[in-house]
Order: C-alpha cells, then sequence, then structure tokens
C-alpha cells in the first residue's frame, strides 16, 4: 500500500501569484527609469556629530581606499 504524499508548501514565487493574481516574476524586461523624474531632497542638518569609534572603523574598512583618492595622512 502507498503511503499519502504530503503537499509541499508553496514557494515564494507561487505565493506571490496567488497574492497579486499574476505571475511573479513579470514577464518581460523590468521598465526603465526615467530620471528626469526623480527629486532628490538634501534634509540633512548642516553639521553630523560623528564619534572616534565611527571614524576608527571607516578608517580601518575604507582607509586604502581614502589614501588613494585623497591621499596618504600626513
Amino acid at each position: 500500500m502507498a503511503r499519502p504524499r504530503k503537499k509541499r508548501p508553496p514557494t515564494a514565487s507561487e505565493q506571490l501569484e496567488a497574492l497579486l493574481g499574476y505571475p511573479w516574476p513579470f514577464p518581460g524586461r523590468p521598465p526603465k527609469h526615467d530620471l528626469s523624474t526623480w527629486t532628490v531632497t538634501d534634509d540633512w542638518p548642516e553639521h553630523i556629530p560623528v564619534t572616534e569609534a565611527e571614524v576608527d572603523v571607516f578608517e580601518a574598512w575604507f582607509g586604502d581606499l581614502f589614501d588613494e583618492l585623497f591621499g596618504p595622512c600626513r
């Protein structure tokens, strides 16, 4: 006597298709972004506080890149 098969859970794509009502991934090429409609907003404050520990992390990970871009520390 054969054992009944366990029903597998739906894949993420199958779940999206059931939710959206159309297949995922979407057929065809993705739309190109029209950069002329983008708006860039700078709402940062004039001065941003940075701790010494944060500077140390950036220097540890990006020190070589900073030296290449801005020259070595004096």
